[in-house]
């Protein structure tokens, strides 16, 4: 079966991580990396009122949600310094493989977008790291739709925004295995991206060029 369009998540697709980066944090810090994630993002196989999920749907202020959490991290008496943990989500992060699968993928005549949980202080900042309006016919963040992964409402407008009614004729990269289940629920191919984003490139294109 053909495939007439491609989402990608951004966070940890075109950067590194931040799951891994707050992991990479708490160990640091000697703190159990489970709780402290959690502790920040909420559980992020579920939509809930988490903070952070509040944030990400654009409920709430950058400010706001990290004040919540600091206060949330004082209580349990754990650390909580968020440029130290973002640290390793800089400018210095290799992106041309995937940046280069997203050409390739549209070469064959795929519509592309991204569907991705995000802030609205980040926005400027995270749009300025790839060419977007080359590389994506569009763009779905959740703090513009007051809907986030893993809703399943927030994949169905990606597709009808693409002119994409089959589902099946459509694939989802992300790096949480959550958000993939959620696509794949609804008859999507979903692939994992992993710290090493070439076997999920090399799938992708096996899947478009079949």
């Amino acid at each position: 079966m053909s495939i007439d369009a491609v989402l990608w998540d951004f966070g940890g697709i075109f950067t590194p991580s931040p799951f891994g980066a707050a992991h990479a944090y708490a160990e640091s810090e000697g703190i159990d990396p489970v709780e402290f994630v959690e502790l920040v993002f909420g559980r992020y196989d579920a939509d809930t009122d988490h903070v952070w999920h509040q944030l990400e749907r654009g409920e709430v202020s950058m400010a706001d949600a990290l004040a919540q959490i600091a206060a949330e991290a004082e209580a349990r008496g754990l650390p909580f310094d968020l440029m130290k943990m973002f640290s390793s989500l800089g400018a210095d992060h290799d992106r041309t493989v995937v940046v280069d699968t997203v050409r390739k993928v549209r070469e064959h005549g795929v519509r592309t977008a991204i569907v991705t949980n995000n802030i609205r202080e980040y926005g400027d900042a995270w749009r300025g790291m790839v060419p977007v309006d080359e590389l994506f016919d569009v763009i779905v963040d959740s703090c513009e739709e007051g809907i986030r992964k893993p809703d399943p409402r927030i994949f169905t407008i990606a597709l009808e925004r693409l002119g994409v009614q089959d589902a099946e004729r459509t694939v989802f990269l992300d790096d949480f295995d959550g958000n993939i289940s959620a696509a794949r629920a609804l008859g999507m191919h979903g692939i994992l991206v992993t710290g090493d984003p070439q076997p999920a490139m090399d799938e992708l294109l096996r899947l478009v060029t079949s």
